[in-house]
């Protein structure tokens, strides 16, 4: 069992990767003082260990199109139903958009109550678990309402990994091959256990470092400019990584359109996404000036279309013209 820690004083966790870390689960409970959980699940509760305390067991739905504000009002009415308290524990079991909007309702619920999140899909080991980012959507653009809220431990179960489909690898992989532009170097080959170790350990020094997100932690977000409006724009047919995928390589062709970087390092993009058997081009039936449009609702945005771009000194947040943007989508 590995263990890597999200270093943020008084408020630092764990974050446990390995086989069996779901039965770290009781203990967890039992030295936060709940007395009461209430466990919000995308996978059979009966994968859970017994938490040792009365449990609401609420069964949810992973996926963009439940990623509403809508199910956070759902959640924290069935946790007041229960009488849920302040002092008590709520549990995250599923995929990337389970830890965001539990995440969130655990934020908002008496205005802050202790969250643990169970991590069942490989994107969300590797990234969306982590850091305390919780949001949903809205029509207007992807994770526009949110807030920082850290978990109070994080449980990287490898086992559930064992029964994801095809496609859900290619998912998490979009995450894996972002990481190797922003510093966790080459990753393709290595055990999976692995590549979620180094990609937690990278996201933990840069949330460490930054954790409200107002200049390191943007680094994160390569490739995710464009994903996001990828994601949008094909109303979620192209999944998060999947559209992160083509989102990084789209960044190196940025870079390279600016003149940041040079054409072999251009290409390795290209060549690092592909390697994960991942997609690397923008669907040929999206609308340039569509994907523009929803790039500019971007949360990173500040004057116009920004994007995280690799350059000599290293991946910085880069305002970019929209005619070099609008150039590399139709080129």
């Amino acid at each position: 069992m590995n263990e890597v820690e999200v270093a943020l004083g008084d408020r630092s966790y764990s974050v446990h990767i390995g086989p069996g870390a779901r039965s770290r689960l009781p203990g967890l409970v039992a030295g936060l003082g709940a007395r009461r959980a209430a466990v919000v699940s995308a996978r059979p509760i009966e994968w859970l260990p017994d938490l040792g305390v009365p449990t609401l067991k609420v069964p949810f739905r992973d996926g963009e199109r439940d990623k509403r504000l809508t199910q956070v009002e759902r959640l924290c009415r069935r946790f007041a139903r229960f009488g849920l308290t302040r002092s008590d524990v709520v549990v995250s079991c599923g995929g990337g958009t389970t830890t965001d909007v539990v995440g969130l309702a655990a934020a908002l619920y008496h205005r802050g109550v202790s969250v643990v999140h169970l991590p069942t899909s490989l994107l969300a080991q590797v990234d969306a678990s982590v850091g305390g980012k919780t949001a949903v959507n809205l029509p207007e653009g992807k994770n526009l309402v949110g807030v920082f809220w850290q978990p109070r431990a994080v449980l990287c179960d490898t086992d559930f990994l064992e029964t994801l489909p095809p496609r859900d690898w290619l998912n998490g992989y979009g995450e894996i091959a972002r990481c190797h532009f922003i510093g966790a170097g080459d990753l393709r080959g290595l055990p999976v256990h692995e590549q979620i170790v180094a990609s937690v350990t990278l996201k933990a020094s840069v949330v460490s470092a930054d954790e409200h997100d107002h200049g390191l932690r943007h680094l994160l977000n390569y490739g995710h400019t464009l994903g996001h409006a990828l994601e949008h724009a094909t109303d979620f047919e192209l999944r998060h990584g999947e559209a992160v995928g083509i989102g990084t390589v789209f960044a190196g062709r940025l870079a390279g359109a600016l003149g940041r970087i040079g054409r072999a390092r251009v290409d390795e993009h290209a060549e690092i996404v592909s390697g994960y058997g991942l997609v690397t081009t923008v669907p040929a039936d999206l609308d340039p000036g569509r994907l523009v449009a929803l790039m500019r609702s971007d949360k990173k945005a500040r004057h116009g279309l920004t994007f995280v771009l690799d350059g000599p000194q290293g991946p910085e947040l880069v305002e970019v013209p929209e005619s070099v943007v609008l150039g590399c989508l139709t080129s």
